[in-house]
């Protein structure tokens, strides 16, 4: 007769430990479990959060002259005829699409709240990387368009459309060339510190960046 070749079973396997639903060791995976679920979703914002950053630095690197720096008007106008423009042509698609009667898409609905949120934060200042100093632009221009750490070296300026004369710096710049740097040429122009020719291009030259900001509306 052929032997058996029923499988042995292992008295030494371990076995699933359960535990009741009120005991402390339930408790304390119950704990743990929680925090494993709100670190992972911190994470996943941060991330979305860092790319979104990504794309609006990103719009700025690509609006960095082939050479020189920019003038304070030129940034004004590629912030106003630029970026708070950039989802114009989806929102008249949306608008045209949309039977007479008919209440707005969700869609239509967020492309208006964007253009409406951003256009008021012109209005009462928005900080953009200082395109009128030229240490800072050549420091961005070294910016691998991925790593937002390294935006933070970079000096920052406060710009209004309530009043375009105005430039107030918000944020210095942290790298060494910024703190040796001479005054900019845009102190010349009214530039406030706080505490501590671009108009010829055409809106194409921003596209590759205009289409990825914000992500899916």
């Amino acid at each position: 007769m052929a032997p058996s070749t029923t499988p042995k079973s292992n008295p030494k396997q371990k076995k699933e430990k359960v535990f009741h639903p009120d005991s402390r060791k339930a408790g304390q995976l119950g704990r743990t479990q929680i925090r494993k679920t709100k670190l992972a979703e911190a994470t996943s914002k941060r991330n979305k959060k860092h790319l979104a950053q990504a794309d609006v630095y990103g719009f700025f690197y690509h609006a960095l002259p082939s050479e020189g720096v920019l003038a304070i008007e030129e940034l004004h106008s590629i912030v106003r005829d630029v970026w708070l423009t950039r989802h114009d042509d989806e929102l008249d698609q949306e608008r045209a699409a949309r039977r007479k009667g008919r209440s707005k898409s969700t869609k239509e609905i967020k492309i208006e709240e964007i253009k409406l949120r951003e256009a008021e934060q012109y209005r009462s200042g928005m900080e953009v990387p200082d395109l009128t100093h030229a240490a800072n632009v050549e420091l961005f221009r070294k910016w691998d368009q991925k790593e937002v750490p390294f935006i933070q070296l970079l000096r920052f300026i406060r710009i209004s459309s309530a009043d375009p004369t105005v430039v107030v710096v918000s944020k210095p710049g942290k790298h060494h060339t910024l703190q040796l740097a001479d005054p900019p040429p845009a102190q010349d122009q009214g530039m406030i510190v706080d505490d501590v020719n671009i108009l010829s291009e055409p809106p194409s030259r921003f596209a590759s960046t205009i289409m990825t900001m914000d992500g899916p509306l």
